[in-house]
């Protein structure tokens, strides 16, 4: 399709204007018929055109048709996005909005970096990504819970006297699992092997949720897999590319491109639904003299729920009791498109008894970082979810995102709710060992 605005790129950028270089037929898919509103968690909790779905992107094409200055209001409407990507399940005219607000964000980064956010800086991007020194810091956390500091700031009212995202951060913190022992750079497949496969261990899903890397990897095994794990790889990028972030996010990349063998592997195997996202969409994000190499690793990318639902699952025998239901995470479900592969797969696990979750493609309001950095619509979005899931009358929660994990315990503790969460493979390492359900918040 020609450029309709051929011209634009050729006018110098006044002030008020960003330059977020996307191709000018994304904005002319939208056709504006609001069928997204009814998907958008912002518009459904504020009701308010500007916070939906073609709001944003009358906004973002007004911006870059340079009909109005990119004005705090505005970005205020597009900051205040999930980037769930719900109203792409919803659209029936194929609009990719994620790469609309994604680059979007990228060049109002850009326009006016954010400086002085300490948290942004030393909290989000110099500490999340980097799997060894969340473990050295979650050292102290575990030592704090251990004797029940934690605690006490709750207690006493002290957690006041923190700053707002801080405080948030403390109060998602779950029990902090004990250090994993490391990875053998392979672990054999058991049984008939039927594929070779690398396992991605992500960043803060690696830090707190090692035991689900394990549990992950175990089941591949049990699948007949020989499973890979480089030692050099790092941070899928998501956190810094969804913070406006590009160049950090690209380095992790190539990073990663440089640790992956992908002509070795049959794939490149990921639990986390964010950094399977943003794994596949290694190839669209940058384009340069890597992009033909980003696009061959992302084509071997598949959530593990994909890939055994793809090669069949071997059903595990041992039966497991509770009541469970299924919460799509944003990432996995609307992004990937992956909604059927982990019921099936769940299913397949004896003894446990399953109820539908009303709302469940509505993001929960964890959204990567999101719950940090907007935690009032993250609450409110938290506590909507957690109302459909008492709803069900389960004692367990499942679904395939640490931070999902993180955002629905926290509310869950926060509610004395009882429940437990946990991640598909946890489920199924279980059946497979012959192991009950440990009794966990």
């Amino acid at each position: 399709m020609s450029d309709p605005h051929p011209n634009l790129q050729q006018l110098p950028l006044l002030p008020g204007q960003v330059d977020a270089q996307i191709p000018y037929e994304r904005f002319l898919d939208c056709v504006h018929c609001g069928l997204c509103t009814a998907a958008c968690p912002t518009y459904l909790e504020l009701g308010n055109e500007n916070d939906s779905p073609r709001g944003r992107i009358y906004l973002m094409r007004a911006v870059t048709d340079r009909r109005v200055e990119l004005t705090p209001d505005i970005e205020r409407h597009l900051e205040l996005c999930l980037d769930c990507r719900a109203c792409e399940t919803a659209c029936p005219s194929g609009v990719q909005y994620g790469r609309l607000i994604e680059p979007f964000r990228v060049a109002m980064e850009k326009r006016a970096p954010k400086a002085n956010d300490w948290f942004q800086r030393w909290i989000l991007f110099g500490l999340f990504p980097y799997a060894e020194r969340m473990k050295g810091a979650l050292l102290l956390a575990r030592w704090n819970q251990r004797w029940g500091l934690d605690r006490l700031l709750v207690s006493f009212g002290l957690l006041g006297w923190f700053p707002p995202r801080l405080r948030q951060l403390i109060t998602m913190l779950p029990p902090v699992p004990a250090r994993q022992p490391a990875f053998p750079p392979v672990l054999p497949a058991i049984g008939r092997r039927r594929a070779r496969v690398a396992l991605f261990r992500g960043c803060v899903g690696d830090a707190l949720f090692g035991p689900t890397n394990w549990a992950t990897a175990r089941v591949l095994q049990q699948n007949g897999c020989d499973v890979v794990i480089p030692a050099a790889q790092v941070c899928c990028g998501a956190i810094h590319y969804h913070g406006g972030q590009s160049q950090p996010a690209r380095e992790f990349a190539d990073q990663n491109l440089n640790a992956f063998r992908v002509q070795d592997v049959d794939a490149v195997v990921v639990n986390v639904a964010g950094c399977g996202s943003m794994l596949k969409d290694y190839g669209h994000h940058w384009d340069d003299a890597r992009q033909a190499a980003r696009s061959e690793f992302a084509s071997k990318v598949q959530d593990v729920h994909e890939f055994l639902d793809r090669i069949g699952l071997i059903p595990p025998a041992g039966p497991l009791s509770g009541r469970a239901t299924y919460h799509d995470a944003c990432h996995l479900a609307h992004a990937q498109k992956i909604t059927e592969a982990p019921r099936r797969i769940l299913q397949q696990i004896p003894g446990l008894q399953w109820s539908a979750l009303t709302e469940s493609e509505i993001c929960c309001g964890a959204a990567g970082t999101y719950n940090l950095t907007e935690p009032e619509m993250a609450d409110r979005l938290g506590r909507r979810k957690l109302a459909n899931i008492a709803a069900t009358r389960a004692d367990i929660v499942v679904t395939a995102n640490a931070g999902c994990l993180l955002q629905m315990a926290r509310h869950a503790r926060e509610q004395k709710a009882g429940l437990q969460f946990f991640h598909p493979m946890d489920l199924l390492d279980l059946s497979y060992q012959g192991k009950p359900i440990p009794r966990r918040v």
